[in-house]
C-alpha cells in the first residue's frame, strides 16, 4: 500500500465555468444569517451543579484512598496524549522526579472519555497515534478505531512507566505559586496537596462536554448522557456497535458534528426509530478506510514517522512538499486548493491566491453536496443535508456511513432549518413545534471552546501576586513561545495559542514535549530554582503572532456559527489568540534552533 502522490500530479486549475460564485456567496449569507445568534457562545450550558452527573465516569469504579501529600520536580496536569507525551520525553531526558495528574481512570485523554460506537480518529492513524516508531508498533487500520488508541496510550505508558508517576481519578482543582519556596502548590478534589517545582499544564483544547441551553433541557424523564459519556449499560452493545439495549427504545441525537457523524450510523441500525435533530449539517466526505499493508510497514525506513509527520502539516497548513505521503481528504482539502492556485501562475499573491483557493472551495462544496444527491433517496432529506458554507468554517467529515443512514426506514431527520430545537420536555424534544416522544436522548453538543480557562480547564492557576490567568488573558493571550506566561514562573502551557497548530494535533504536542523536557533537563542542570519570561521577550512574541496571523475576522464572520468562530461572534482578539502564522513546522523549527543557541534566550532565571 503506498498513497503516496507526487506534487506535480494535482490538476493546475479551477474551471470557473462550473461554478456561480455570487449565487453561492448569497445562499451561505443567508444560511448563516439564520442562525446567528445574540448568545453566541452563552447559548451553552455549563456542566455543573443539577448538570454535574453528566460528567460522571462510568468507565471504571470510583477508588477510595486517602488524601496524599506529594512533592515532585515536575507536575503534569492531564493525561492524554499531551501529559504522556510529556512524561515519555522527560524519561528519556532523565527526568524521573514527576506526577502526572488525571481525572480519568486511566490514561487516554479524549480517547478515555470517547468511548461512542463508531468513535475512531479521522487523521492517518500512522501520523496520529503518537510514538509508533518508539514503541515499533503500527495501528491495524489507515483511520484506527477507538479501542486500539486507547490500548496504544496504555501501552505508552507502560512503557515509560508513567502508571507509577501518576495519580489517577485525581482532579486538579488549584494551582498556586508559592514564591517563597519557589514551587507550585497544586490542590486536587479529594484534598491531595502536590508540591512542584515546575507545573506543566496538557488540559487539552477540547476538554469538558457542554449541554445546549435549550428551555427545559434539565426536565427530560428519559434517559439521557452525553456522547463522551457514553452509558453502554443502558444501550447494551460496545465501540463496534450492535446497541441491542435500543432495539425497543426511540432515541432522538441533539448535534450533527464529528461526533454524531462516526454513532448515528450505530444508533440507526440499533434503534427501534432514531431522531436526528439537526440545526447545520456536516460537511461529509468519502472515508476509504482500509487495513494496514504488511508490504509498506515493512517497507518504512528508521525517521518515517516525523518525515510523514511533517508532509503532512506542511501540505495542510499550505506549506510546499514535493509529494503527498499521506494523500486524504485532509491534504486535497487544504493542500491541493493552494498548490492548484500556485500551478495556475498566480505565485504568492494573496489577493490573487484568496479568488482561485474561493473558487476551488466552491468546487470542492459542490462536490460534497454532490454526493448527497447521489446518496441520499429523499429528495427534500437531501436538500437539509447540504452544508451551504466554506469548507472551513466547520470542521470537515469523513464518513461512508453516514448519510446512507438517512435512507433507513427507522431514521428520520428533523431538520430545524437553523434554529435548533424549540424545547426539551419530560417526554422528549419539540422542534418546528413538533413533539418528538422519546426513550432516550443523547446529547452530542461537543466541548467548551472559547470560554474563560477557569471554565473549559475546571480549576483556576494562581500566578505570581496571586494573579489568575483568567485575568492576566482577559484581554488576549499573552505568551512566549505559546509555553511560557510572565506572571507564571516554571509553569508551561501546552496549547495551540500563539504556538504550531496542526490539523494532526499529536504532532505539535509531541513538539512541545521534547521542548520542555529539554528546558526542564537544563534548568535542573544548571541549578535554575526560578524561571519566567522576559517582558520584553513576551511583548515581541505577541507582537509577532499579531503581525503574522493568518487568522481572517471577514472569513469567520461570513461563517456559519460553529466552534472554528465562537459561533457566529468571532473575537477581535481571535488573531492575538491563534496560532503561529508562519506555519506549524516552522514554529517546531523555531523552537528547535532557539533550544540549539543553548542561551534559554527570552526566560529570567536565578538559582
Amino acid at each position: 500500500m503506498s498513497d503516496t502522490v507526487p506534487i506535480a500530479s494535482v490538476p493546475a486549475t479551477v474551471d470557473p465555468a462550473a461554478i456561480e460564485p455570487d449565487a453561492l456567496r448569497d445562499r451561505y449569507r443567508a444560511e448563516r444569517d439564520k442562525r446567528l445568534r445574540v448568545d453566541g457562545n452563552e447559548q451553552y450550558v455549563e456542566i455543573a451543579g443539577e448538570f454535574a452527573h453528566y460528567l460522571d465516569d462510568p468507565y471504571v469504579e470510583p477508588i477510595e484512598r486517602p488524601a496524599r501529600t506529594v512533592s515532585v520536580e515536575v507536575a503534569v496536569v492531564g493525561g492524554g496524549f499531551g501529559g504522556m507525551l510529556i512524561g515519555a520525553r522527560l524519561r528519556e531526558a532523565g527526568i524521573d522526579d514527576f506526577v502526572i495528574l488525571e481525572k480519568g481512570g486511566d490514561f487516554g485523554g479524549t480517547w478515555y472519555w470517547n468511548r461512542y460506537p463508531g468513535a475512531a480518529c479521522d487523521v492517518e492513524s500512522y501520523i496520529y497515534l503518537p510514538l509508533l516508531e518508539e514503541l515499533g508498533f503500527l495501528p491495524a487500520s489507515k483511520y484506527t478505531p477507538a479501542p486500539e488508541i486507547l490500548a496504544h496510550s496504555r501501552r505508552i505508558a507502560e512503557h515509560y512507566g508513567l502508571y507509577e508517576r501518576s495519580m489517577l481519578q485525581t482532579e486538579v482543582t488549584e494551582a498556586r505559586w508559592d514564591e517563597t519556596a519557589r514551587r507550585w502548590t497544586i490542590s486536587t478534589a479529594r484534598s491531595d496537596t502536590v508540591r512542584a517545582r515546575f507545573l506543566c499544564m496538557a488540559n487539552g483544547p477540547l476538554h469538558r462536554p457542554k449541554l445546549p441551553g435549550i428551555e427545559g433541557v434539565g426536565t427530560f424523564a428519559g434517559h439521557s448522557f452525553h456522547t463522551s459519556r457514553w452509558d453502554y449499560e443502558y444501550t447494551g452493545g460496545t465501540s463496534e456497535g450492535n446497541l441491542t439495549g435500543l432495539a425497543d427504545k426511540v432515541v432522538g441525537i441533539i448535534g450533527t458534528g464529528a461526533t454524531a457523524v462516526q454513532c448515528v450510523p450505530h444508533l440507526g441500525r440499533s434503534a427501534r426509530h432514531l431522531h436526528v435533530f439537526q440545526r447545520t449539517p456536516s460537511s461529509i466526505d468519502v472515508r476509504n478506510d482500509r487495513t494496514t499493508d504488511p508490504e509498506w510497514a515493512a517497507s518504512l525506513q528508521p525517521g518515517w514517522q516525523r518525515r510523514r509527520q511533517e508532509n503532512f502539516t506542511n501540505l495542510t497548513s499550505g506549506a510546499f512538499d514535493t509529494e503527498d505521503l499521506v494523500a486524504d481528504g485532509w491534504t486535497e482539502i487544504i493542500a491541493k486548493l493552494l498548490l492548484r492556485a500556485r500551478q495556475g501562475g498566480l505565485g504568492t499573491d494573496p489577493t490573487e491566491i484568496a479568488k482561485v483557493v474561493e473558487l476551488a472551495d466552491f468546487e470542492k462544496m459542490n462536490q460534497i453536496r454532490g454526493r448527497v444527491d447521489d446518496v441520499i433517496e429523499d429528495a427534500g432529506t437531501a436538500d437539509a443535508l447540504k452544508p451551504w458554507y466554506r469548507q472551513f468554517c466547520k470542521r470537515p467529515c469523513f464518513h461512508d456511513d453516514y448519510l446512507p443512514t438517512f435512507n433507513r426506514p427507522n431514521v428520520t431527520l428533523v431538520d430545524t432549518d437553523g434554529k435548533g430545537v424549540d424545547r426539551i420536555t419530560p417526554r422528549g424534544v419539540v422542534a418546528n413545534g413538533v413533539e418528538y416522544e422519546l426513550d432516550c436522548l443523547i446529547y452530542a453538543t461537543g466541548f467548551e471552546v472559547g470560554t474563560d480557562f477557569t471554565r473549559r480547564s475546571g480549576y483556576q492557576v494562581y500566578g505570581s501576586d496571586g494573579l489568575t490567568l483568567t485575568d492576566k488573558w482577559a484581554d488576549g493571550v499573552r505568551t512566549f513561545h505559546g509555553l511560557f506566561s510572565r506572571g507564571f514562573p516554571n509553569c508551561f502551557i501546552v496549547s495551540p495559542a500563539q504556538s504550531g497548530f496542526s490539523v494532526n494535533f499529536p504532532h505539535m504536542l509531541n513538539e512541545q514535549a521534547i521542548h520542555i523536557a529539554d528546558v526542564v533537563r537544563r534548568l535542573t542542570d544548571d541549578g535554575v530554582t526560578r524561571v519566567e519570561a522576559a517582558e520584553a521577550a513576551e511583548d515581541a512574541w505577541v507582537a509577532e503572532i499579531v503581525a503574522n496571523s493568518t487568522m481572517n475576522l471577514a472569513f469567520l464572520e461570513a461563517c456559519t456559527p460553529g466552534y472554528y468562530n465562537n459561533e457566529g461572534r468571532p473575537q477581535v482578539r481571535a488573531a492575538q489568540n491563534g496560532s503561529y502564522g508562519k506555519g506549524p513546522v516552522a514554529f517546531a523549527r523555531l523552537l528547535e534552533h532557539w533550544r540549539q543557541t543553548g542561551e534559554l534566550a527570552g526566560l529570567e532565571r536565578s538559582r
